[in-house]
């Protein structure tokens, strides 16, 4: 009976002696996982059932209060609709202008490598200091309408109507993050191999022909990444609303993390905003998953 344990438990030894290093490397990017994210997950849960100022030790527990003043609050609904817009529309133009340049400069030569550099780094600066520069450039002294006025037109609105401030801020985003969607999908047009544009040549198809029969099929997994990432990334955009806008004027563009802070931090309702956060989390999760599911479906139609 000995005899026919012994080498299994060596082997059973042998394998957790080579799975050791392994989870000892793994370990310290575990526990920064569970402190940076984990934990303060759980934690945000429990303070999302309290009625808590952020100050106080004491608190109380008022159920589901937060959730539904979440979903009751005006100002909430109004900042999770253009949250909603801002993250549709920013997405597709991200994605289209992000598409187009690459496929444009994604050929060898050094302007399109400088122009490579150029289109990318917006995506490289704070969002906060592109939010500053751009509220300088729109103001209703800034550059932009001294430009206006200098050939006669009259000033715009820029960042004091409301419709006007919304679309500046879609178009400031959409200006500060085109170049990482760049920058993906040139990586993967340049995967694409040359063989299938030459047999193309032969066989008489042009560019576009090629761009729409050819690119287009082979990176589909590259859209797929671009649109959840981008999706996921905007639908927790703040920073460049609050250099831009400061959510106004009278709150229009104000989103939903923007929201967040603001009920907990200058309102003093930490209770409130962490219910919002748990609200926003498990729809960006939601969205994200249901995304990818959509694009893997569309990938394999493309591949079969």
């Amino acid at each position: 009976m000995s005899t026919t344990l012994a080498p299994r438990r060596r082997s059973a030894l042998q394998t957790w002696q080579l799975r050791l290093p392994g989870f000892l490397m793994a370990a310290p990017a575990v526990a920064v996982f569970i402190a940076m994210f984990v934990i303060p997950m759980i934690l945000a849960a429990v303070l999302s059932f309290t009625n808590w100022n952020g100050y106080s030790l004491n608190f109380d527990f008022i159920g589901w209060d937060n959730y539904a003043k979440a979903f009751r609050n005006p100002r909430s609904i109004d900042a999770a609709i253009f949250t909603g817009i801002v993250a549709v529309v920013g997405t597709v133009l991200c994605n289209g202008i992000g598409l187009a340049v690459a496929a444009l400069i994604s050929g060898p030569g050094r302007s399109n490598t400088l122009l490579r550099t150029i289109f990318f780094y917006p995506y490289v600066i704070s969002s906060l200091i592109i939010g500053f520069i751009w509220s300088a450039m729109l103001s209703p002294q800034g550059a932009v309408n001294g430009v206006l006025s200098t050939i006669g037109l009259p000033a715009m609105p820029f960042l004091t109507d409301p419709t006007f401030a919304k679309a500046s801020v879609i178009f400031t985003i959409a200006w500060a993050h085109f170049g990482f969607n760049m920058i993906l999908f040139l990586a993967g047009i340049k995967s694409v191999p040359a063989e299938y544009y030459e047999a193309a040549t032969v066989d008489g198809a042009s560019r576009w022909q090629q761009f729409r029969s050819i690119t287009l099929p082979l990176i589909a997994p590259v859209f797929t990444v671009n649109i959840v990432l981008t999706l996921v990334g905007l639908l927790k955009v703040y920073d460049v609303v609050l250099s831009l806008t400061d959510g106004g004027p009278a709150g229009s563009t104000q989103t939903i993390v923007y929201q967040i802070l603001k009920n907990s931090f200058a309102n003093s309702e930490l209770g409130f905003g962490a219910a919002q956060s748990m609200v926003l989390l498990i729809v960006t999760a939601v969205i994200g998953l249901a995304v990818t599911l959509v694009r893997r479906r569309a990938e394999q139609k493309v591949t079969d």
